[in-house]
């Protein structure tokens, strides 16, 4: 047998790039010279707006060709000439969400002591699914999840765990909701599968995030389980509709759970939780809160009224990368009884063997259905200890003026129409043109005119408008007789930077109406 001595090592290659560990010492202070290289090349090339000008094939084209052949390189650059070819084309060809005029998504600009924290818990390489993965990210999750229960004010005994985004959230919440159902009904999904839960239901706002149905699909219950339930005209559930829908349920049919929205993806409207909550409870039925929009309400006095009710949920999913202004993904879900992650528990020998978890070395593996997962917590924790409840909640409140600045500018614009008001930092309406028969295609067209120049980046949904009457208005024209509310293209400002002024929401509504009229103008030149 060869030792291990008398294997002849490979030379060392001089011409390649040195490895540098970010955990070493040395390698931390490597990290902090290599950023100010990246960052010095990023303000060189920082665009001037909130998107690259050009169609979207010639942008990406631009930003492969700025990269080079798509192949691994046989020999590499170099470390600072390589971050500083990605910093060049992350400034010239991404998104800039600081920029004023950046109003389209949930998408927040990030805080910039999150963003260090960030680089730490990437610099560290920690885990948490076991103790010794990374007993410091453990800690800091924990620390976070006791903060934002006792924001919630879910009780003593709540619990949680980061996920990789809202609908993952939704996907966990609705996870738990389903085993707990079934062990009700004396079925063990987890060992046997969903075939022995008889007609599984999830009820939710007809305006609810799509995730929902996709969680359905992914759970084994279909997407036909969704029981969706009337909206009222400020697009917030109706409880008298909640009821009447769990009352038609028959013995032959199983409610999981009744979802309720705190922040509507358009509209940033509220369910009426005490009431959802009590209608649920009545039933003996699940209650999750999707407040992936809408937790961050709770950070401001003045707002956090709109969440009364959270606290009588069994799960919550919240999203600190909308409001909350952390680097994606920082999502969280919280449960009332931690009992529910039982679903999730798993003993792994070679992870979190039983004598080792009595001892005390054991991590959150049973709270995931990950495994590796990193420290996302502890860009949270970097907020919430630098700003604290009152900083993030002026910024809440700052971001609601703004809105209700663009409520009251497009109210006073005659080539605007309001659709929905800013109820919390999103405001919802459309550009009126010459001819309504047109108007879809040209407020679509407008928001791409803007996106193609580079001007401003605006939000896109469509809503149905109450009052149209199909036989009155020649833009309805082929609509049902029996649909007095089609959809129609709206658009959309989402309000979440902070550092906006008054007047860059002027000018914002400036460049939809120049927008709107050059679209207008080149389209009846093409029907001329």
């Amino acid at each position: 047998m060869t030792s291990l001595a008398e294997v002849p090592l490979a030379p060392a290659d001089t011409t390649t790039t040195a490895v540098r560990l970010a955990g070493a010492r040395a390698g931390l202070a490597d990290i902090s010279s290599l950023l100010a290289g990246a960052v010095g090349t990023s303000l060189a090339h920082h665009a001037p707006g909130p998107l690259p000008a050009g169609t979207p094939a010639e942008v990406l084209a631009a930003a492969s060709r700025a990269l080079g052949p798509a192949a691994l390189p046989e020999r590499g650059a170099g470390e600072l000439p390589a971050l500083q070819l990605l910093a060049r084309v992350m400034s010239e060809y991404g998104v800039n969400l600081a920029h004023p005029h950046a109003a389209a998504h949930l998408q927040p600009p990030t805080l910039t002591v999150a963003v260090a924290a960030d680089v730490l818990a990437s610099a560290g390489n920690g885990s948490l699914d076991t103790y010794d993965s990374g007993p410091a990210g453990i800690a800091v999750e924990r620390w976070l999840i006791g903060a934002l229960t006792r924001l919630a004010r879910l009780g003593p005994d709540a619990d949680g765990v980061l996920t990789p985004g809202g609908s993952l959230s939704n996907l966990l919440g609705l996870h738990l909701a389903r085993d707990a159902a079934a062990l009700r009904r004396g079925v063990d999904v987890r060992r046997h599968g969903v075939a022995a839960l008889p007609g599984p239901r999830v009820l939710c706002s007809e305006i609810a995030h799509f995730s929902v149905h996709r969680a359905c699909a992914a759970l084994g219950l279909g997407e036909d389980a969704v029981i969706p339930v009337a909206t009222d005209r400020d697009h917030r559930m109706r409880p008298d509709a909640l009821a009447d829908a769990l009352a038609a349920l028959g013995p032959d049919e199983t409610p999981i759970a009744v979802v309720a929205t705190a922040g509507t993806t358009d509209f940033g409207t509220v369910d009426p939780l005490p009431a959802v909550t009590e209608i649920a409870a009545h039933h003996g039925v699940w209650t999750h809160v999707d407040a992936a929009y809408g937790f961050g309400t709770l950070f401001s006095d003045r707002l956090a009224g709109r969440l009364d009710g959270i606290e009588s949920a069994d799960s919550v999913t919240l999203d600190l990368h909308k409001i909350g202004w952390l680097p994606a993904a920082t999502s969280v879900l919280l449960v009332s009884d931690p009992a529910g992650f039982g679903a999730l528990d798993r003993e792994v020998a070679y992870l979190n063997p039983a004598d080792d978890a009595d001892a005390g070395f054991d991590g959150l593996l049973g709270r995931s259905l990950q495994t590796t997962r990193r420290a996302d917590a502890v860009k949270a924790a970097a907020a919430f200890l630098a700003h604290g409840r009152s900083g993030l909640g002026a910024m809440v409140d700052r971001c609601h003026d703004l809105a209700r600045h663009a409520q009251a500018r497009i109210e006073s614009e005659p080539a605007l129409e309001l659709v929905a008001g800013a109820d919390l930092t999103t405001v919802v309406f459309r550009y009126r043109g010459a001819d309504p028969a047109a108007d879809d295609r040209l407020n679509a067209a407008l928001r791409r005119s803007l996106l193609e120049t580079g001007t401003a980046l605006i939000g896109r949904t469509e809503v149905r408008l109450p009052g149209a009457d199909p036989a009155a208005d020649p833009a309805l024209a082929g609509a049902p007789a029996t649909d007095a509310a089609p959809r129609r293209v709206c658009l959309k400002f989402t309000l979440l930077n902070p550092t906006t002024t008054t007047d860059d929401i002027d000018r914002l509504v400036a460049a939809v109406l120049a927008a709107g009229r050059r679209c207008g103008h080149h389209a009846r030149e093409r029907t001329a």
